[in-house]
């Protein structure tokens, strides 16, 4: 167990940030499911801009790596481009 004041408020607020952390990561995958699964093109093409704004702020964050925020942009843009 941690003996310093500092160490056991790094790990409380490591905690937090993890909860929090989590909560957006399985957000950001429960829409981008949604918007894969999708087969109607006017509703994917009015989601897409929502989960896009979202991969941009999770990659500004850290929370998920820049380049994983472009490719999948980039597959769901196909996503969207390709339905008929």
């Amino acid at each position: 167990m941690a003996n310093h004041k500092s160490s056991l408020k790094r790990i409380r607020q490591d905690k937090v940030r993890t909860l929090h952390n989590r909560y957006y990561a399985k957000t950001m995958r429960n829409a981008v499911r949604k918007l894969r699964n999708m087969t109607d093109k006017e509703e994917a093409v009015k989601l897409y801009p929502v989960v896009q704004k979202m991969l941009d702020k999770l990659a500004k964050t850290n929370i998920i790596h820049k380049n994983k925020a472009a490719n999948l942009k980039s597959a769901l843009c196909k996503h969207v481009a390709a339905l008929g």
